[in-house]
C-alpha cells in the first residue's frame, strides 16, 4: 500500500506532460479554425477573380468591332468567341471558369421606333453550369413595356438611343480547396455582374459572320458546354 500511495502522490504532483496534453486537446480546434480561415480567404479571392472577369468581359465587349471611318462598326460572332477565349485565359486552370460556371453576355438597347424603351437585343453564353440570366432573356422588352432594364431592382442599367450597354452575368460553382466540412456552408455559387456602355458608333442591326460560307460557331444560350479551349490553345 505505501508503494501505491507514493505512486499516486507522484502522479498527482507530476506536471511534466501537461503541455503535451493541453496541445493534444487544443489541436483539433486550432486546426479546424485554421482550415476554415484558409477556406474563407480562398472564397474571397475567387469572388474577386470572378468579379474582375465580369468587368473584363463587359469592358472588352463594349470595345469590339470592325474599325471603319465610313460606317458604324460591325461586330462578328468571331469577336464574341474571342471575348470568351480571353476570359478562359484570364481565369486560368485554378478557376476554370467555363468548366464550373457560366457567362451570359447581353446587349441591352432601346426598342427601335421609341425614345427610351429598353429591350434585350441579343444574348451569348458559354459554360457548363445550367443557369439562366437573372435579369431577362433575349427579346425581353419587345412585347412588354414593363421591362425596365437589366440589373437588380432599382439599379437597372439604361441604354441610350442608338447606343447599347454590354451587360455580363457570371455564375460560378465555388470549388473548395479543402472540402465542404471546412467550408462556409450555404450557397456555394459565386455571382458577379458588370456593365459597360458601348464606346463607339456600333452597327446594332445584328451580329455578323465573317464568312457566310464558313460561319464561326455561335455561343447560343440554349447550349451548355465547356469552351473547348485546352492548355491555352483554341
Amino acid at each position: 500500500m505505501p508503494v501505491i500511495r507514493r505512486l499516486a502522490r507522484a502522479l498527482r504532483t507530476d506536471q511534466s506532460g501537461l503541455a503535451m496534453t493541453e496541445f493534444a486537446l487544443a489541436l483539433p480546434l486550432v486546426l479546424t479554425l485554421g482550415l476554415m480561415g484558409l477556406e474563407t480567404a480562398n472564397r474571397a479571392l475567387v469572388q474577386m477573380q470572378v468579379s474582375q472577369l465580369a468587368v473584363q468581359i463587359a469592358d472588352n465587349a463594349s470595345r469590339i468591332g470592325e474599325t471603319s471611318v465610313l460606317e458604324d462598326q460591325k461586330i462578328y460572332e468571331f469577336d464574341i468567341n474571342d471575348l470568351f477565349y480571353g476570359a478562359h485565359l484570364q481565369s486560368g486552370k485554378g478557376v476554370d471558369l467555363f468548366e464550373h460556371g457560366r457567362v451570359i453576355l447581353s446587349s441591352q438597347e432601346v426598342v427601335p421606333g421609341t425614345e427610351e424603351d429598353q429591350y434585350i437585343h441579343w444574348q451569348r453564353c458559354m459554360g457548363k453550369k445550367r443557369v439562366g440570366s437573372s435579369y431577362g432573356v433575349e427579346g425581353d422588352g419587345l412585347r412588354s413595356r414593363r421591362f425596365k432594364g437589366m440589373g437588380p431592382r432599382g439599379e437597372e442599367v439604361l441604354a441610350f438611343k442608338d447606343g447599347a450597354v454590354m451587360f455580363v452575368e457570371i455564375a460560378y460553382d465555388y470549388q473548395p480547396i479543402i472540402g465542404q466540412p471546412f467550408g462556409l456552408g450555404g450557397d456555394q455559387v459565386v455571382r458577379a455582374v458588370a456593365s459597360f456602355t458601348v464606346r463607339t458608333d456600333r452597327d446594332l442591326t445584328q451580329i455578323y459572320q465573317r464568312d457566310s460560307g464558313d460561319p464561326d460557331p455561335v455561343a447560343n444560350c440554349d447550349v451548355y458546354g465547356g469552351s473547348g479551349y485546352k492548355d491555352g490553345a483554341n
